[in-house]
């Protein structure tokens, strides 16, 4: 009975200590009030907004009305809002979240955005400190701007495909690791990273 009062008294004192430690952590987190706006798309820019909210960035999720499969398993530390934003009462409160935001992450083809009047030009002017991040497969410009890409895609046409596998066998693919992951959304949040910083002198965001 006493071995088991003792024992419940140390795991109420590690109990409080871990929340105090948790609590203390989530409060000092780098990227503590950094708000973010994460349009919903495939699997670099839910990562890239999963990585900003590890950090402790606030991040919202934009999703379509019905979300993508994809998008749930890349969910932590986020809150969520389902909005049409081909509807103009849609864009209406997309655009009021922006307005605030800190960082927008969007993972459309290009011209998408412009197309909505939801490019970099448009949102910038209305908010000057906005960090206008942008997850294509193939960039902005380019012969291949507009092609649907995916990881598969990104290291075979890279050459990184035939380096992986055994010697004499066919190459095996990495799921989505390398390309989409490593190639996507770490470089992307690296791009952020360096917004933030230039930020922090220039007091202006940029795209």
């Amino acid at each position: 009975f006493l071995s088991s009062g003792i024992n419940s008294r140390v795991r109420g004192v590690l109990t409080h200590y871990n929340t105090y430690y948790i609590l203390n952590l989530i409060e000092n987190m780098a990227l503590k009030g950094v708000k973010v706006i994460e349009l919903a798309g495939l699997a670099p820019s839910p990562f890239a907004g999963m990585i900003l909210a590890d950090y402790g960035a606030d991040v919202v999720r934009v999703d379509q009305l019905r979300p993508l499969p994809s998008t749930n398993i890349m969910a932590r530390g986020k809150q969520s809002i389902s909005i049409n934003i081909k509807k103009p009462d849609g864009l209406i409160i997309l655009k009021k979240l922006i307005k605030d935001a800190d960082i927008l992450i969007e993972p459309f083809r290009p011209g998408v955005m412009e197309k909505l009047g939801l490019g970099p030009d448009s949102l910038l002017s209305e908010n000057k400190r906005l960090i206008y991040a942008r997850l294509s497969g193939y960039g902005q410009t380019g012969p291949l701007s507009h092609a649907a890409g995916h990881d598969i895609n990104y290291v075979s046409m890279t050459g990184v495909l035939s380096k992986l596998g055994r010697a004499g066998a066919a190459p095996f693919p990495p799921i989505n690791l390398l390309a989409d992951f490593a190639g996507g959304s770490i470089l992307c949040v690296m791009g952020i990273m360096m917004a933030l910083h230039s930020r922090s002198v220039s007091g202006v965001g940029r795209c």
